[in-house]
């Protein structure tokens, strides 16, 4: 509730109303007939301080180093690719490399998760939210849906070796661009070399495409033999779809169970 003023206040109020007074100016009075107006006091101006190098550059941050164009970064990539011997110094290797804009961005490294040793090799796209929280590919929804299908032909992780083409995962769960991909191919294509399986599963039209070199889609593709070349010997490899497709898409699963059946004939020839 505003306060009502005082008697004396709104007599004064008053007077200065009946006086012709309609606008309150400001509190110090000004001389409107003087020749000029006065001039504010002279702004006082810091002059600035020179500082020794060491000084102006002591605790401030270095700025971020420019990301390599597209190119260099592939070819980077594949210098290092190329150097490793193990799978651990493959680990290594793409621990420190920044090439990939998606370094930045994600958690952490999603490397790899089964058995090295194994003689069946799964790649998908990129991790999601879930394996970049816990670095371990298929952990989330899609990937309990794999370690399902995998049991209903006898199979499970200790059993099988599971990595994606891209290592990050991408923001929002995009979609990998062309260029990312292509960056880090030469890693994966390491990565199957080191672990040297006897079949290799690429799951979803992605890892299907930057693998196989396939254009068509993977609905075209699946349940489809194809060798792929180690560098050491030819392997074979069977396109099939995403288990994120899947959960999409139930009624596609009695086409990605043919896969299986196939993958299980396959093992045991």
């Amino acid at each position: 509730m505003t306060p009502v003023p005082e008697k004396p206040a709104l007599d004064l109020l008053d007077f200065y109303v009946g006086a012709g007074v309609d606008a309150a100016l400001g509190e110090e009075p000004v001389d409107r007939f003087a020749t000029e107006a006065p001039k504010p006091p002279p702004r006082q101006v810091q002059q600035p301080v020179s500082l020794p190098l060491d000084l102006e550059t002591k605790g401030r941050a270095a700025p971020p180093a420019a990301p390599p164009a597209p190119d260099e970064a592939a070819m980077a990539a594949r210098e290092a690719a190329k150097s490793t011997k193990t799978l651990d110094e493959l680990r290594a290797i793409l621990e420190g490399f920044e090439g990939c804009g998606l370094k930045a961005t994600a958690t952490q490294l999603v490397f790899a998760d089964g058995n090295p040793q194994a003689k069946l090799m799964f790649v998908g796209e990129a991790p999601g939210r879930d394996e970049d929280i816990e670095g371990l590919p298929f952990v989330g929804r899609s990937g309990k849906l794999l370690d399902r299908m995998l049991a209903a032909i006898g199979l499970d992780r200790t059993k099988v070796y599971i990595a994606n083409i891209v290592p990050w995962r991408p923001p929002g769960n995009r979609t990998p661009t062309p260029q990312e991909q292509q960056i880090c191919l030469p890693f994966i294509l390491r990565q199957i070399e080191l672990a040297d399986p006897d079949v290799l599963v690429c799951l979803g039209g992605p890892s299907t495409q930057a693998l196989l070199g396939i254009k068509d889609g993977i609905t075209k593709t699946r349940g489809r033999w194809f060798n792929f070349d180690t560098g050491k010997r030819q392997i074979r490899a069977l396109a099939t779809f995403h288990p994120a497709f899947l959960l999409r898409s139930p009624l596609q699963k009695r086409f990605a169970w043919r896969d299986f059946l196939a993958i299980k004939k396959a093992l045991a020839g």
